[in-house]
């Protein structure tokens, strides 16, 4: 697979708030966004667990999206591309709480197709080698089992 790592530093959007979307318009950054999304057949989340719920970067980036109706509008961002998320904490378990909170986001708030397997990745400090790669067990299955979903779901696009 072709794999884009996008820097969010590309994409820094105001706080969501219908004011701003009636006084100034959707940002320009979430227009690139949405095109980056929608030019994706798959798309990977890797988002940190805040207070057992999910990033605040990644639920007001969902927010500026769902706002979108040119090109193909939330179908192309949220309806097309495969979703597979995951996450790594410190703590035990690695994220999975908010894992859960971004399952229910897209699935339920914009109509995403998440894959079923995801990534958590518990006591993270300890997970990886020099590399980089995973070295837990568990993790590394999950992983695997992911990626195997993944492929599948791209096969049959």
């Amino acid at each position: 697979m072709e794999v884009t790592f996008p820097e969010t530093s590309e994409y820094e959007l105001p706080i969501y708030s219908g004011r701003i979307e009636e006084q100034q318009g959707i940002p320009e950054a979430a227009h690139r966004l949405h095109d980056a999304i929608r030019t994706h057949r798959a798309i990977f989340i890797a988002s940190p667990e805040y207070n057992a719920n999910v990033s605040p970067l990644v639920l007001n980036a969902v927010a500026w999206l769902s706002r979108i109706r040119e090109n193909g509008g939330m179908q192309a961002a949220f309806g097309n591309p495969v979703y597979a998320i995951g996450s790594a904490s410190p703590g035990g378990f690695g994220g999975y709480r908010g894992l859960m909170a971004l399952r229910n986001t897209l699935e339920l708030g914009v109509g995403a197709r998440v894959l079923p397997a995801m990534i958590s990745v518990g006591m993270a400090n300890q997970a990886f080698n020099e590399q980089g790669e995973i070295t837990s067990p568990v993790p590394l299955q999950m992983l695997e089992t992911m990626t195997s979903q993944l492929k599948r779901a791209l096969n049959e696009i």
